[in-house]
């Protein structure tokens, strides 16, 4: 147990450019992990050590979430660095899903900004304990004090601070500790040398005032600090106890500062990692029991037990698929074999390895709280992995619909081969990137998270497998229909030398509630039985390519009640004429009409922007069905036609700071308006006379 207190497991979420990589950078370098400090967007074009993709350094952001491990005065802390841009928000989902505890990292100028809406709520998802470290207050314009009230006003957190700056912007020299009323200053180099002295005259008041708000906001769930404050017996130790306590309990947001870039503040920081986030054991993980109808059971943290472990993340490594587990309670040893409670497959951990970010370092076995990795077993992200002795599984983590897809085509015989094996690993590692074939084109379609989502994806294939491919937005899913009901009546003749064909029926269309109905009403023997199924036949061969823009045709009901033939001439192929030709003649007649695929979209943001997610919805031809407002988030949803929601999600969140965010799908098939049509058949025209 003492050394399971040891570890700390945590994650460092943001909003896209508040800071996430650089304070990672700081932590690695102040635990001695790294020699150097490399930025982001640095000169020297090394950049951050967690961003080890090209893309990511390119761009200077994260895309795939990285993993690592320091030691800070005795603790082993386990980090994971996760993008901020929503889309990639499942690599922040599943990091989140298998952490202790979180630093919410926030500009000190922007200060709660919508991704850190959207990580809020995934950390309260999976009830995760966090630090806010409100970052760059070396900036103009950083106020500390109103990204505290932006904490209880837009995120319902309640935020203690723990410290306060020491001058603000360029005069930024450190933080006052509110605990133990000391003035810490950061100097050297890279900040390594640390002072701590007396607090500022000037600042006396201010800190007296801070550190009375924060007892006062302690002693309201802490009795023991209650009672020293009324004897005026108060330690650091009482507080320190107490701002733990309520941290775990998700009472309180401590709230520490400094700026990760000018190496202000992170020290201070993981002294808080260490005393405030919680270890393996203060945490309650659960599982379900697959053999007792998936009865919850509470996992012990113990080596001891059985093992259960979490596969929460797959790559595609040198030397086969890495998959990163979390323990939550046995051992892994390096060797044993583990089963996959999903596949019931038996599997031997050959190799074990401990990730820094792209480097690694094999390690023997791994403990309850550790987060490792295991070489080229064969799993899905969310696989249970356990001895044999137990069949449990971890709860599954929530995986958001894609809301966007593009069709790709590859160029040639080399690069088709090449992008079948960049989907097959992508799909695999990232459970929002999502590949179909259009039924009725056969394009390949990808769909995820959001345009830049798609991009990155699109420019791997081309970096790591040298897939050229050409993108373009795929073709709705039209349908046609007929309105009317209207009589048929056609004869196929066709005298060829020797035996002719002949057919004639008689009957009507009309529409159905059902997707094709035959009805065959023939009495008298006018047609012989066994050329029936052949007119059946021969109206469903017209049914895949309607008449009007090429799209299939759904709805349509067809009576045979009349018809003549030939005792020679007759035969299958001349009833299936007969069918055709009666199709081509009527269905013009019957009122043919478009219809077009109408998505259910929600949109959720802000209260603020409900006005603007309304407009642009109703700018789509949407039309609202409901609207609902809680907890200073508006709702709306709509019914929208699918050929205007493309670029949608750049359109939203451009009109709400990126605030909002939506889902969408099908809901049913409904009339095109006339404009609209015959701007179709027009377009459908002139391809059909291109490829004549």
């Amino acid at each position: 147990m003492s050394e399971l207190q040891k570890i700390r497991n945590i994650g460092i979420s943001a909003h896209i450019d508040s800071g996430k990589t650089t304070l990672t950078e700081r932590i690695l370098f102040y635990t001695k992990r790294i020699h150097a400090i490399h930025d982001v967007k640095g000169k020297d074009g090394v950049g951050a050590k967690m961003d080890s993709m090209d893309l990511e350094r390119e761009r200077g952001i994260t895309i795939q979430s990285a993993a690592t491990h320091c030691s800070w005065k005795g603790n082993h802390i386990n980090i994971i660095d996760t993008p901020g841009h929503v889309d990639f928000t499942i690599e922040v989902e599943r990091a989140l899903r298998v952490l202790d505890g979180a630093i919410l990292v926030l500009c000190g100028v922007a200060g709660v900004q919508s991704q850190s809406l959207t990580v809020d709520r995934q950390m309260r998802r999976y009830s995760v304990p966090r630090i806010a470290f409100v970052n760059k207050l070396d900036r103009a314009g950083a106020n500390p004090y109103r990204v505290k009230d932006q904490l209880r006003e837009k995120l319902n957190l309640n935020p203690v601070m723990l410290q306060i700056p020491i001058g603000l912007e360029d005069k930024l020299e450190g933080v006052v500790d509110l605990i133990e009323m000391k003035a810490y200053r950061f100097s050297g180099p890279n900040g390594e040398e640390i002072s701590a002295g007396d607090v500022p005259a000037d600042l006396k008041d201010e800190a007296e005032k801070y550190r009375a708000e924060m007892l006062d906001q302690l002693s309201l769930f802490d009795d023991a600090l209650a009672e020293a404050i009324l004897e005026e017996k108060v330690t650091p130790e009482l507080i320190q106890a107490a701002i733990r306590t309520g941290t775990i309990a998700l009472k309180i947001a401590p709230v520490m500062m400094g700026s990760a870039y000018k190496n202000k503040g992170v020290q201070l920081l993981l002294d808080g990692v260490n005393a405030y986030l919680p270890h393996p054991a203060d945490v309650e993980n659960a599982a379900v029991n697959l053999d007792k109808n998936e009865e919850r059971v509470i996992l012990s943290s113990s080596e001891n037990d059985p093992l259960i472990a979490l596969a929460f993340k797959l790559e595609d490594g040198r030397f086969g698929q890495l998959s990163y587990v979390r323990i939550y309670q046995g051992k892994l040893v390096k060797g044993m074999e583990v089963t996959n409670t999903r596949t019931g497959k038996r599997h031997k951990a050959g190799r074990l390895v401990r990730m820094h970010s792209d480097e690694m370092e094999d390690i023997d076995q791994s403990s309850p709280g550790d987060i490792v990795a295991m070489f080229g077993i064969d799993c899905n992200s969310g696989d249970t992995f356990t001895d044999g002795k137990l069949n449990y599984a971890m709860t599954s983590m929530f995986v958001p619909d894609s809301v966007i897809s593009l069709t790709v085509t590859p160029k040639d015989n080399k690069a088709q081969t090449n992008m079948s094996k960049a989907l097959r690993r992508f799909t695999k590692e990232d459970p929002t990137f999502r590949v179909s074939a259009d039924p009725e084109t056969g394009e390949t379609i990808i769909a995820g998270m959001g345009e830049l989502h798609l991009d990155v994806y699109v420019e791997r294939m081309k970096r790591e497998y040298q897939a050229e491919v050409i993108t373009s937005p795929p073709r709705v899913a039209y349908r046609e229909t007929i309105t009317k009901k209207v009589n048929y009546s056609y004869t196929h003749k066709k005298q060829t030398g020797g035996s002719g064909q002949f057919g004639r029926i008689g009957g009507f269309l009309e529409p159905s509630p059902e997707k094709y109905l035959f009805n065959d009403e023939i009495s008298g023997g006018i047609i012989p039985r066994e050329f029936i199924p052949a007119v059946d036949k021969g109206f469903q061969s017209m049914l895949p390519k309607g008449l009007l823009i090429g799209a299939p045709v759904v709805n349509v009901a067809v009576t045979l009640d009349d018809g003549g033939y030939h005792p020679v001439d007759s035969s299958d192929i001349a009833f299936q004429e007969a069918a055709r030709g009666a199709w081509r003649e009527t269905y013009g007649k019957a009122g043919p009409q478009i219809l077009e695929p109408i998505m259910k979209v929600a949109c959720e943001g802000p209260t603020e922007y409900q006005g603007g997610m309304t407009g642009l919805l109703m700018q789509r031809r949407g039309i609202i069905i409901g609207t609902s407002e809680g907890e200073g988030f508006a709702h709306v949803e709509a019914e929208v036609p699918l050929a205007e929601m493309f670029g949608f999600s750049t359109a939203i969140r451009s009109s709400t700071q990126g605030k909002a965010e939506f889902t969408m799908e099908f809901a049913k098939y409904a009339p095109t308006p006339a404009s609209i049509s015959e701007e179709l058949i027009k377009k459908h025209r002139e391809e059909e006379a291109k490829k004549k």
